[in-house]
């Protein structure tokens, strides 16, 4: 197993495991089908989600090592998948907007961040997992594929949805259960990130295919002869 991917994979273990803690421990105070995830950044334990969100942009990064050196990603899909995990790694450093309060520029970069992280993980599931027809491990390919795609769908449906909302002259936050829309997200990306990881963790280079089949044939060659 490629170590910088099961470091990865470990690391986005941690770091989901920290923000669903958060999720389910915050029920009676958080309305998880109106308030989004980065609502935990702006309560006591705000450190804590913040821990989160770093560990999963630090699990990603690992993974789009992996993914780059085994030549796995190409220049598109490295580029999204950093710009995934950049963009969590300033929502992390950089607390939600209070909207309570005067607009912040922490605000701003919270909210440039989580948009940057949520366009980008797509894209790369997409580009780095199109090729699953080819690939030896299928089965992971196919499914950060497939997690990939319908991501895509559901950022065009948000979209499709803010444009109705701004046609109708309603906030584009009340179209619809904001909440449950970016968990559900949330869920979608992770689930192709992991699937990426578990790729480029069980994927053999061709070259090492190679040798292993030539030194196998000579085995065989020796017993027979």
């Amino acid at each position: 197993m490629h170590q910088p991917a099961r470091w990865g994979l470990g690391a986005v273990a941690a770091g989901v495991t920290v923000i669903v803690g958060l999720d389910v421990t915050s029920l009676g105070e958080i309305d998880p089908l109106r308030r989004t995830i980065s609502q935990h950044g702006l309560g006591p334990e705000g450190w804590i989600f913040g821990l989160g969100v770093a560990l999963l942009a630090a699990g990603s990064a690992a993974i789009c090592v992996s993914l780059a050196r085994r030549r796995l990603a190409g220049i598109v899909g490295t580029l999204t998948l950093a710009l995934w995990s950049a963009g969590l790694f300033v929502a992390a450093w950089f607390p939600k907007q209070d909207w309570s309060l005067a607009p912040t520029w922490s605000g701003g970069f919270h909210r440039a961040g989580s948009f940057v992280a949520f366009l980008s993980l797509p894209i790369a599931a997409v580009v780095i997992a199109r090729s699953w027809r080819r690939a030896e491990r299928r089965g992971a390919a196919l499914t950060a594929f497939a997690f990939g795609l319908g991501s895509v769908l559901w950022v065009a449906g948000m979209g499709a949805m803010a444009l109705y909302g701004a046609h109708s002259g309603l906030p584009w936050w009340r179209v619809m259960p904001l909440g449950l829309v970016e968990r559900v997200l949330a869920v979608t990306e992770v689930a192709a990130l992991i699937a990426l990881g578990v790729w480029a963790a069980a994927h053999t280079p061709a070259l090492a295919r190679s040798q292993g089949g030539d030194e196998v044939a000579k085995e065989l060659a020796k017993r027979l002869t």
